[in-house]
Order: C-alpha cells, then structure tokens, then sequence
C-alpha cells in the first residue's frame, strides 16, 4: 500500500474517530448505553450531551482541529514548531470557537499553560503540569512527518512540552505518533504497537517528571491482557480497570488496548471506542489514527469518510501531501 494512502488513512481515521466519539464524550458508558444503545454508525449528538448538544451527525471535535492546526505549524516551519506561535494559535482557535457557540474547548492541561505564559511563564516551564492526553490526541501530522525513532520522539517534544512538557504527556504522544508513523512507513500492526511501546519509553525521559503510571510498561502490560479477548471483555477491561479519563496513562492505553485487541476491524474498534464512556472521541481518534495507517482509507466505510469531508468541510490531501515531503 502507498505511502500516501497510509498517511491519509491516518489522518481521515483520526477525523472519523473523533466523530465517532463526539456524541458520547463525557458520558458514563451506562448513560451512553441508555441514551443511545449500540453506536453503529455517526450519530447526531442529542439535548442531553454535555460538551457538544445538537452537533450533527460526522462532526469533529478539538482533536481533528488541533490536529490541523498542528500539521500546518509543522509544515510551515519546515518541521518545527515554535511554541509561542502554537501558543498564539491555540488561543486563537478557542476565541474561533467561542464564536461558534462551542463549548468544546482547550483542555485542562493547555489552559493551565496558557494562562502560565500568560503571566510570564517561559514555553518550557508552562507545560509542567501536563500530564493529560492533549498532546496525544493531536499528534498524528508528527508521525505521518517523521519516520520512526529518535528523530520522531524530538519532534513531538518540540510539540508538545508548551502545553504538556512532562514524563506523561510526552511519552503518550510519543506512543500515538510512532504508532502511526511506523504504519505510514508500512509496518504491520504488532510492530507498530512494538514502536509504540519503544517510542513511550524514550519520550518518559523527557520534560518534567510527574507521578503516575507510566506509559510504555501500561501499554505493555494491557496488550498483553486483551489480547485474544472477545469484544464485551475488551469493554469492560478498558472501561472498568485501564479507564478512558483525560489522563495520558488511562485514555492513550486504552486506545492502543482497543486496537490490539480488535485491530483487524477498525470499524469495530470505532464503534466500541465511541461507547465505552469518558473521553470518547480521542480514545476513538488516536484508534482511528493507527489503524487508518495500517488500513488506509479504504479500511473504512466510504459513506462515512464522505460525511466527516462534507459536515466539516474536511480537505485533508494537501496537507498530508506536505506532511510527507518532510518525511
């Protein structure tokens, strides 16, 4: 399979997975069962969810968002990104979506940094704290970029430490990133999920230490658990005991548990991702992620990429186009 076809299977996967999840964000996976029994299929969000009521059907959230707005950043300075310009363009993009009635916006994780650069905190200070999956849900332009290694985990440190310049936060977007860098390179799913585990044991010796558990021995440990599982014991050992809270440690693992366990199918794991509660939509984006660089476009139904490019207005080609010139 072409390089180019990984790389946009990526990509439309994250933005398809984040659509998935959009209507369920938030929610217990009792409520979700109870508000909209199985997901099969993009949903509309009703009067009752919590960040985004009424969106419609195929829409994305701030991890398809965020994501674009860091490939841009990363083409433009010609595989770099400066900090404070990411900064500037964070903060532009929720005063955007402020204006568009939204209320999904920055994370706890990249508010705290912004308000701290705010008040004079430097770049590399102001990510401390970051130990959530923010960096992680928007780090695919970076894997889709940089080929697997040292090289890659650099890269996503520049990414990252002005919002999450910790232990935590930058070994699960290290995971994320060469997850799907070593399937744009070709590698299969278990090597890439190997690169995974690599990648978060480099990126832990990163930015500032945080305690927590830590990221390349969970995800080793949770593969191993799920592997052979059957769906309804996958979903209960990724809602009951890995969990999918904003947390780098829980929702990245569980992600990469959900594609170890039923990679096979991504439609599959989509739609599990989208009802096993908490932070459903970036749980189902880093899925989509990984398995469209392992699938490519067509691992997905066509329908519904087309409804993600039409309700969002979604022309991701050039970008990936630019994306892997770097590369």
């Amino acid at each position: 399979m072409p390089e180019q076809v990984r790389a946009l299977g990526a990509f439309y996967g994250l933005a398809l997975g984040d659509a998935m999840g959009m209507p369920t964000q938030a929610m217990s996976r009792n409520e979700i069962a109870r508000q909209y029994g199985r997901v099969r299929t993009l949903l509309a969000a009703n009067s009752e969810q919590p960040v985004a009521p009424g969106m419609a059907a195929g829409s994305v959230t701030d991890d398809t968002e965020q994501a674009v707005l860091v490939g841009r950043l990363f083409v433009e300075g010609a595989g770099h990104i400066d900090p404070l310009k990411f900064a500037d363009a964070l903060r532009r993009w929720e005063a955007d979506m402020v204006r568009r009635g939204s209320l999904d916006l920055l994370g706890p994780s990249t508010r705290r940094a912004l308000d701290l650069l705010a008040g004079g905190a430097r770049p590399d200070a102001a990510g401390s704290g970051g130990d959530t999956n923010g960096a992680a849900m928007r780090v695919t332009p970076i894997g889709i970029a940089v080929r697997p290694g040292d090289d890659l985990v650099d890269a996503v440190v520049e990414a990252s430490q002005v919002t999450h310049n910790t232990s935590l936060g930058i070994a699960a977007a290290s995971a994320i990133a060469a997850a799907v860098s070593a399937g744009v390179d070709g590698g299969g799913l278990a090597d890439a999920l190997d690169e995974a585990e690599r990648a978060a044991e480099r990126g832990a010796r990163h930015g500032h230490w945080v305690p927590g558990g830590e990221i390349s021995p969970r995800i080793r440990w949770a593969r191993q658990w799920v592997r052979g599982m059957d769906r309804a014991s996958v979903a209960d050992a990724v809602a009951s005991v890995i969990g999918t809270s904003v947390a780098a440690q829980e929702s990245v693992v569980a992600a990469i548990a959900l594609v170890e366990a039923l990679g096979d199918d991504p439609m599959a794991v989509l739609t599990l991702a989208a009802e096993v509660g908490g932070d459903t939509d970036t749980v189902a984006a880093m899925c989509g992620a990984i398995l469209g660089a392992q699938h490519g476009l067509t691992g997905f139904p066509a329908d519904l990429l087309d409804t993600v490019r039409r309700v969002n207005d979604l022309n991701l080609e050039p970008l990936v186009d630019d994306l892997l010139r770097l590369r």
